[in-house]
Protein backbone atom coordinates (compact mmCIF):
# COMPACT_ATOMS: atom_id res chain seq x y z
CA UNK A 1 0.00 0.00 0.00
CA UNK A 2 2.76 2.48 -0.68
CA UNK A 3 1.80 5.94 -1.75
CA UNK A 4 3.71 8.93 -2.98
CA UNK A 5 5.21 10.47 0.14
CA UNK A 6 5.18 13.95 -1.30
CA UNK A 7 6.45 16.79 0.92
CA UNK A 8 4.95 15.44 4.14
CA UNK A 9 7.26 14.50 7.01
CA UNK A 10 7.47 10.88 8.12
CA UNK A 11 5.28 9.82 11.01
CA UNK A 12 8.07 7.80 12.74
CA UNK A 13 7.97 7.08 16.41
CA UNK A 14 5.31 4.45 17.03
CA UNK A 15 7.65 1.94 18.69
CA UNK A 16 5.81 0.12 21.47
CA UNK A 17 2.39 0.88 20.09
CA UNK A 18 -0.09 -1.35 18.31
CA UNK A 19 -0.93 -1.14 14.65
CA UNK A 20 -4.54 -2.20 14.13
CA UNK A 21 -5.40 -3.04 10.52
CA UNK A 22 -8.20 -0.94 9.10
CA UNK A 23 -10.65 -2.35 6.54
CA UNK A 24 -8.52 -0.55 3.91
CA UNK A 25 -5.42 -2.71 4.53
CA UNK A 26 -5.71 -4.57 1.23
CA UNK A 27 -3.17 -7.28 2.15
CA UNK A 28 -4.49 -10.71 3.25
CA UNK A 29 -1.41 -11.22 5.45
CA UNK A 30 -2.58 -8.35 7.62
CA UNK A 31 -6.38 -8.40 7.40
CA UNK A 32 -7.81 -7.82 10.92
CA UNK A 33 -4.41 -8.05 12.53
CA UNK A 34 -2.95 -6.34 15.55
CA UNK A 35 0.79 -5.76 15.29
CA UNK A 36 3.01 -4.94 18.25
CA UNK A 37 5.52 -2.49 16.77
CA UNK A 38 8.94 -3.36 18.17
CA UNK A 39 10.83 -0.69 16.19
CA UNK A 40 9.83 2.30 14.07
CA UNK A 41 12.34 4.84 12.83
CA UNK A 42 13.42 6.45 9.56
CA UNK A 43 15.33 3.21 8.89
CA UNK A 44 12.08 1.21 8.73
CA UNK A 45 9.75 -0.65 11.06
CA UNK A 46 9.51 -4.12 12.59
CA UNK A 47 6.90 -5.92 14.68
CA UNK A 48 4.92 -9.09 15.27
CA UNK A 49 1.28 -9.95 14.68
CA UNK A 50 -0.33 -10.72 18.06
CA UNK A 51 -3.56 -12.37 16.94
CA UNK A 52 -2.67 -15.19 14.53
CA UNK A 53 -2.21 -18.38 16.57
CA UNK A 54 -1.32 -21.62 14.78
CA UNK A 55 -1.97 -25.23 15.80
CA UNK A 56 1.75 -25.83 16.45
CA UNK A 57 2.40 -26.29 20.19
CA UNK A 58 5.27 -24.33 21.74
CA UNK A 59 6.54 -27.71 23.00
CA UNK A 60 7.44 -28.65 19.39
CA UNK A 61 9.67 -25.63 18.73
CA UNK A 62 10.85 -24.43 22.15
CA UNK A 63 10.26 -27.26 24.66
CA UNK A 64 12.21 -25.53 27.43
CA UNK A 65 9.77 -22.63 27.36
CA UNK A 66 6.47 -24.54 27.41
CA UNK A 67 6.01 -24.11 31.18
CA UNK A 68 6.38 -20.34 30.73
CA UNK A 69 4.12 -20.01 27.69
CA UNK A 70 0.77 -18.34 28.13
CA UNK A 71 -2.35 -20.13 26.91
CA UNK A 72 -2.88 -20.80 24.16
CA UNK A 73 0.65 -22.25 24.28
CA UNK A 74 1.06 -22.35 20.50
CA UNK A 75 3.31 -20.67 17.97
CA UNK A 76 1.89 -17.46 16.51
CA UNK A 77 2.34 -16.25 12.93
CA UNK A 78 4.36 -13.11 13.61
CA UNK A 79 4.12 -12.01 10.00
CA UNK A 80 5.12 -12.94 6.46
CA UNK A 81 8.80 -11.96 6.76
CA UNK A 82 11.25 -14.85 7.37
CA UNK A 83 8.59 -17.30 8.57
CA UNK A 84 11.25 -19.83 9.61
CA UNK A 85 12.75 -17.40 12.14
CA UNK A 86 11.46 -17.70 15.72
CA UNK A 87 11.11 -14.87 18.24
CA UNK A 88 10.13 -15.22 21.88
CA UNK A 89 8.53 -12.37 23.79
CA UNK A 90 7.61 -12.40 27.46
CA UNK A 91 6.00 -10.19 30.04
CA UNK A 92 8.55 -9.37 32.70
CA UNK A 93 9.08 -6.79 35.40
CA UNK A 94 11.65 -4.06 35.30
CA UNK A 95 15.11 -4.95 34.06
CA UNK A 96 17.83 -5.58 36.60
CA UNK A 97 21.54 -4.95 35.84
CA UNK A 98 22.89 -7.97 33.98
CA UNK A 99 19.39 -9.20 33.13
CA UNK A 100 19.65 -11.61 30.17
CA UNK A 101 16.26 -10.56 28.81
CA UNK A 102 16.35 -7.41 26.71
CA UNK A 103 13.55 -4.94 27.28
CA UNK A 104 11.75 -4.27 24.02
CA UNK A 105 8.68 -2.19 24.79
CA UNK A 106 6.99 -1.60 28.11
CA UNK A 107 6.87 -4.95 29.86
CA UNK A 108 7.48 -6.96 26.66
CA UNK A 109 10.95 -8.47 26.48
CA UNK A 110 12.82 -10.72 24.08
CA UNK A 111 13.73 -14.16 25.42
CA UNK A 112 16.44 -16.40 24.00
CA UNK A 113 14.48 -19.47 22.89
CA UNK A 114 17.73 -21.46 22.77
CA UNK A 115 18.38 -20.90 26.50
CA UNK A 116 15.38 -21.84 28.59
CA UNK A 117 15.34 -21.05 32.31
CA UNK A 118 16.81 -23.66 34.63
CA UNK A 119 14.27 -26.03 36.20
CA UNK A 120 12.90 -24.41 39.34
CA UNK A 121 13.82 -20.91 38.09
CA UNK A 122 10.56 -18.99 37.75
CA UNK A 123 11.87 -17.22 34.63
CA UNK A 124 9.73 -14.72 32.78
CA UNK A 125 6.00 -15.20 32.56
CA UNK A 126 3.66 -14.70 29.67
CA UNK A 127 5.91 -16.12 26.97
CA UNK A 128 4.67 -16.04 23.38
CA UNK A 129 6.57 -17.57 20.47
CA UNK A 130 6.31 -16.05 16.99
CA UNK A 131 7.30 -17.51 13.63
CA UNK A 132 8.18 -14.72 11.26
CA UNK A 133 7.62 -11.02 11.64
CA UNK A 134 6.19 -7.94 9.99
CA UNK A 135 8.65 -5.53 8.43
CA UNK A 136 8.55 -2.29 6.50
CA UNK A 137 11.22 -0.59 4.42
CA UNK A 138 12.18 3.04 5.19
CA UNK A 139 9.10 5.21 4.80
CA UNK A 140 6.80 2.31 3.88
CA UNK A 141 4.88 2.19 7.16
CA UNK A 142 4.60 5.98 7.19
CA UNK A 143 3.00 5.78 3.75
CA UNK A 144 0.59 3.06 4.90
CA UNK A 145 -0.36 5.15 7.94
CA UNK A 146 -0.98 8.17 5.71
CA UNK A 147 -3.14 5.99 3.42
CA UNK A 148 -5.31 4.94 6.39
CA UNK A 149 -4.30 1.26 6.34
CA UNK A 150 -3.50 1.19 10.08
CA UNK A 151 -4.74 2.75 13.29
CA UNK A 152 -1.74 3.32 15.59
CA UNK A 153 -3.00 2.94 19.17
CA UNK A 154 -1.51 2.54 22.61
CA UNK A 155 -0.78 -0.98 23.78
CA UNK A 156 -1.83 -2.42 27.11
CA UNK A 157 0.44 -4.95 28.88
CA UNK A 158 -1.96 -7.86 28.52
CA UNK A 159 -2.36 -7.38 24.75
CA UNK A 160 0.65 -9.69 24.34
CA UNK A 161 -0.91 -12.51 26.36
CA UNK A 162 -4.68 -12.38 25.83
CA UNK A 163 -6.39 -15.75 26.27
CA UNK A 164 -8.47 -15.28 23.09
CA UNK A 165 -6.05 -13.75 20.57
CA UNK A 166 -8.53 -14.10 17.69
CA UNK A 167 -10.74 -11.53 19.46
CA UNK A 168 -7.89 -9.02 19.99
CA UNK A 169 -8.67 -6.91 16.90
CA UNK A 170 -12.20 -6.10 18.10
CA UNK A 171 -11.10 -5.82 21.74
CA UNK A 172 -8.46 -3.18 20.95
CA UNK A 173 -10.87 -1.23 18.76
CA UNK A 174 -13.60 -1.24 21.43
CA UNK A 175 -11.36 0.59 23.88
CA UNK A 176 -10.58 3.42 21.42
CA UNK A 177 -12.39 6.76 21.59
CA UNK A 178 -14.85 8.00 19.01
CA UNK A 179 -15.58 6.51 15.63
CA UNK A 180 -12.65 4.07 15.65
CA UNK A 181 -14.46 2.00 18.29
CA UNK A 182 -17.38 1.50 15.89
CA UNK A 183 -15.20 -0.65 13.65
CA UNK A 184 -15.07 -3.37 16.31
CA UNK A 185 -18.40 -4.52 14.91
CA UNK A 186 -17.34 -4.25 11.25
CA UNK A 187 -18.26 -7.50 9.49
CA UNK A 188 -15.45 -9.56 7.99
CA UNK A 189 -17.31 -9.46 4.67
CA UNK A 190 -19.25 -6.17 4.35
CA UNK A 191 -21.05 -7.45 1.25
CA UNK A 192 -22.77 -10.08 3.43
CA UNK A 193 -24.56 -7.32 5.35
Amino acid sequence: MAADRGAGAPVSGHTGRLLVATPLIGDPHFERTVVLLLAHSPAGAYGVVLNRPTDVPVAEVAPGWVDHATAPAVVFVGGPVDASSMLGLALAGSAEPGDPFAVVVGPARVVDLEQAPDPGDPGPSGVRVFAGSAGWAPGQLDDELADGAWWPVDAEPDDLVVAEPQALWARVLRRQPGEVAWFANHPADPSAN
